[in-house]
């Protein structure tokens, strides 16, 4: 009787050590992930209108208030693979309040766990060697990946001195490793 129990104990554990491991394993892997596509459609950043001066009615304007320029594209890149098969294209605009914008077009990668948008200043090398690069010098997170396929935007923060970066990853956090990345070439 005693063996048995001994047995039907350390059945009972492994089976509980076994659900732990596995349901660890399912958290930190998320392999769900690879057959579940995020699409996102968002159009391209736009000239915000600023608000219409405040004039007294004995004063009318002289000539009308010139025309806002559009956006600026600062600078541009191709996605190359790294980790994940990736593509697409990436683009830092400037709008004409001064305010600054990552855009990721025709973005077409892997989807997975942890997904950042990171501009940093690691050159962008092909292969494996370029996959674990980017943490290692300055670098800044613009946010989660809002979707593995489609086209995005991402504020840049005002602090940010984009002449400090040279490139963009999409930055998996929870494995430090690059699914893709783009050299940023100035426009």
């Amino acid at each position: 009787m005693d063996d048995s129990r001994r047995r039907g104990r350390l059945i009972a554990g492994a089976a509980v050590t076994t659900v732990a491991v596995l349901g660890a394993g399912l958290y930190w892997f998320q392999p769900w992930k690879l057959w579940q596509d995020d699409r996102v459609s968002e159009a391209p950043p736009t000239a915000r209108a600023a608000p219409p001066a405040a004039s007294s009615p004995a004063q009318a304007p002289a000539s009308p208030p010139p025309a806002p320029a559009g956006p600026q594209t600062l600078a541009r890149g191709s996605l190359i693979s790294h980790e994940h098969a990736t593509t697409g294209t990436v683009e830092l605009i400037r709008l004409p309040g001064g305010s600054r914008t990552l855009r990721l077009a025709n973005l077409d990668t892997s989807n997975g766990p942890d997904l950042r948008v990171w501009l940093t200043d690691a050159p962008v090398k092909e292969g494996a060697d370029g996959w674990g690069v980017f943490d290692d010098g300055k670098h800044v997170s613009l946010g989660k990946l809002k979707g593995n396929k489609g086209d995005q935007n991402y504020e840049i923060p005002a602090d940010v001195n984009v002449a400090d970066y040279t490139s963009v990853t999409i930055w998996c956090d929870r494995f430090n490793v690059s699914f893709g990345a783009a050299e940023l070439t100035r426009a």
